[in-house]
């Protein structure tokens, strides 16, 4: 039993957990408020900002159960969903994610390029644009933007999952990627250029 759980990925075992219980009652939040819209005449603004962060929050969880979620053996994830999660989490905002890879993907890949796009994201404090794209099993994570917030320390730990800078809760998905990509025998080659980023593994 202790060598089960010491194999085992809590971490990402209770993230499924946490988003499984969340995805629910948000999407019968999102339910009931369209029930109310239908009967409701006069639908003023306060509607609209309810609607928009039910819609916003269901997103959020979704990304977040494949990015910190638990990803075992060769189980598969659809293209479409993936798609979708991604048009609805950057509905409104100022980032854009072009996904372009192929149809047949594992939980695991999908998992590790949700994590690397949060750790794209976090450079990228005035949004911009992230293109991810796969090549015979070669995955890449790209963007290019005017203003990039690159801080070394995080970086760093991508390339040394032994690396030991301080962490806050707002950027866990550096470390996680590492660990994520190392688990996957995989290795992360990245490339911070003036207003690029480029990352593969």
């Amino acid at each position: 039993m202790t060598q089960a759980l010491d194999r085992a990925d809590l971490p990402a075992l209770l993230g499924s957990r946490i988003c499984h219980d969340l995805i629910s009652p948000i999407g019968a939040i999102g339910n009931g408020l369209e029930l109310l819209m239908m009967e409701i005449e006069a639908k003023g603004p306060e509607f609209a900002l309810i609607a928009q962060s039910v819609a916003n929050a269901n997103a959020r969880i979704r990304f977040f159960r494949l990015a910190f979620g638990a990803a075992t053996g060769e189980a598969r994830q659809g293209l479409a969903e993936v798609r979708a999660i991604l048009a609805d989490l950057t509905q409104g905002s100022r980032l854009s994610i072009d996904w372009t890879t192929s149809a047949e993907l594992t939980r695991a890949e999908v998992k590790i390029g949700f994590l690397l796009i949060l750790c794209v994201e976090s450079a990228l404090p005035y949004g911009g644009r992230i293109l991810v794209s796969e090549h015979d099993g070669r995955w890449t994570i790209e963007t290019r933007a005017q203003r990039l917030k690159i801080e070394p320390a995080l970086w760093e730990v991508l390339a040394d999952p032994t690396a030991t800078p301080d962490i806050s809760p707002a950027v866990v998905h550096f470390p996680l990627a590492a660990l994520e990509i190392a688990r996957h025998g995989r290795r992360l080659q990245a490339d911070l250029g003036q207003g690029a980023i480029r990352l593969s593994f």
